[in-house]
């Protein structure tokens, strides 16, 4: 089964005087069916040209995700996606373990 990624906003911080977002707190969720991975992160935000400002009470999550996209760049996506990709391969098949040598197996 193929990997689904989900990229969702967990908060924002914004000036209250004029709605301007600083900073997007966002989390990445890959799931294949069987395992899952997920990253957090936050990014700061430059402040916007005004007059193409979208006004902080009719931001949407789709608009926001676009943004924290945008901020790094495709290649910088898919190295994220890569990384949690890398995380469910390792529970197909771990190459570390836990564990003491000396003490009896569960």
């Amino acid at each position: 089964m193929a990997t689904t990624y989900t990229w969702a906003i967990a908060n924002m911080e914004h000036y209250t005087a004029d709605g301007v977002v600083f900073t997007v707190h966002h989390t990445v969720s890959a799931d294949d069916g069987t395992y899952s991975s997920s990253a957090y992160g936050s990014i700061g935000l430059e402040k916007p040209d005004p007059q193409n400002m979208i006004p902080y009470n009719q931001l949407d999550e789709a608009t926001v995700v676009g943004w924290v996209k945008d901020h790094f760049g495709p290649e910088k996506v898919g190295e994220i996606e890569a990384a949690l990709q890398q995380q469910i391969d390792q529970q197909y098949a771990p190459t570390t373990a836990p564990g003491l040598p000396w003490a009896a197996a569960a």
